[in-house]
């Protein structure tokens, strides 16, 4: 099973906010154990809210599920010789410090490979690990915006805009597990771990794969053009009599058959729009002959006459559509964490459905340092041990460890 896929692999966790956790996220859900590490004063993304659960973000409950927690002070004496007993046991480490700060900790990839030639060091950064801008902090907004993405976004005449929803961490996380999976099965034929660096910068290039080869075919810089999409027509939102609608009616003949439906069957053989390229070019007069149309009649009429003839629709949808949407609720996208303090959290689960067998159920992000303890006794350290580390301050938990 998909979910299981990764038992017995340990992942030591070093990562906040969205990028790193989304990829060691993504680890948990298919099985492996991540130790997330945290400060004693948490993670930054426990802080970013509204909304939030108990006190801690639902930002941070939704990229931590399955995780067990941990906090130690890495700046403490002590710290990293508690990190490098835990490496000898570990598969992979994941980290999103500046360049630099691992190592000056001593616990860069070269200080803890000569330990364990084995172990996959992935390092998440804004713009990666080399380079002028290497030293540089970024986080999803500013790499919108320095990437070009927020160039692409909002319509002719509007301010600059970005994606609400942190889609380049989110990618960058999922490169990152990508990654790493990658060189667990190389791993399997050479032995060898190495050293992975995956960044923000090179992630957001990744999402505009198609407006970035378009530009280097033709030098021509793309323009705002709302929900449109620059190389087909109609490939956009339309607004009906009570909301609206987006449309792809661009290849083979759904053209033809959508003129058919709207009762407009001259516009098969106007050349302004005979091919999709033309209909690009004329994308405004396309657009207002379009617009009059669906403006007649509600988006639930529209889509039931367009989805009869095959032409691709949807309503754009906000979240209250995407809850009562009954796709969505069969593919089990949407799932709850069981938390022992704060009572049921609804999260999107692990996007890909395994059709072998019923799903693994999901365990809830943890508390910082509800697992400090019974990590440290997992890899063989002594009660001794953990009491000194708690009497130095270099380990917290809580008086009591949840399970």
């Amino acid at each position: 099973m998909l979910r299981t896929a990764l038992d017995g692999l340990t992942v030591l966790d070093f990562t906040q906010i969205a990028a790193g956790p989304t990829a060691t996220m993504l680890m948990a859900d298919m099985g492996a154990r991540v130790i997330k590490i945290e400060s004693h004063e948490g993670e930054l993304g426990r802080t970013l809210g509204p909304a939030w659960v108990g006190e801690d973000s639902a930002l941070y409950h939704a990229f931590n599920r399955g995780k067990l927690g941990m906090s130690l002070d890495l700046k403490h004496p002590d710290s990293a010789a508690v990190i490098k007993r835990l490496v000898l046991q570990a598969d992979v480490l994941v980290e999103s410090m500046r360049p630099g700060v691992m190592a000056r900790l001593g616990l860069g990839y070269e200080d803890l490979a000569a330990l364990k030639p084995d172990l996959i060091y992935c390092s998440i950064s804004a713009y990666g690990q080399e380079g002028p801008y290497a030293d540089r902090a970024g986080v999803d907004g500013i790499l919108q915006a320095d990437s070009g993405l927020m160039s692409l976004i909002g319509t002719p005449n509007s301010a600059p805009s970005k994606v609400q929803a942190p889609v380049v961490d989110v990618v960058t996380g999922y490169m990152a597990c990508m990654a790493v999976l990658a060189k667990l099965h190389a791993r399997e034929k050479d032995g060898l771990g190495g050293h992975l660096d995956v960044s923000l910068m090179n992630s957001a290039l990744a999402l505009q794969q198609a407006s970035l080869a378009s530009f280097l075919c033709d030098g021509k810089l793309p323009t705002r053009i709302g929900s449109a999409a620059p190389y087909s027509a109609p490939n956009e939102a339309f607004e009906a009599a009570d909301g609206w609608l987006m449309v792809a009616a661009y290849n083979g003949n759904r053209w033809p058959t959508l003129s058919m439906v709207l009762g407009h069957p001259e516009w098969i053989d106007d050349p302004r729009f005979a091919s999709s390229a033309q209909r690009v070019v004329n994308r405004e007069a396309m657009c207002a002959a379009l617009t009059d149309v669906f403006h007649t009649r509600p988006v639930a009429h529209w889509l039931a006459v367009l989805r009869e003839a095959d032409i691709l629709c949807s309503r754009v949808s906000d979240y209250n559509d995407v809850l009562a949407h009954p796709q969505i609720a069969s593919n089990g996208m949407l799932v709850e964490l069981h938390h022992p303090q704060h009572g049921v959290v609804r999260v999107p689960g692990f996007p890909v459905n395994s059709l072998e067998a019923a799903q693994t159920p999901y365990a809830p992000a943890p508390d910082n340092g509800q697992h400090s303890r019974s990590v440290l006794r997992e890899f063989d350290f002594s009660e001794d041990e953990i009491a000194d580390l708690l009497a130095s301050n270099a380990m917290h938990c809580p008086e009591v460890e949840l399970a």
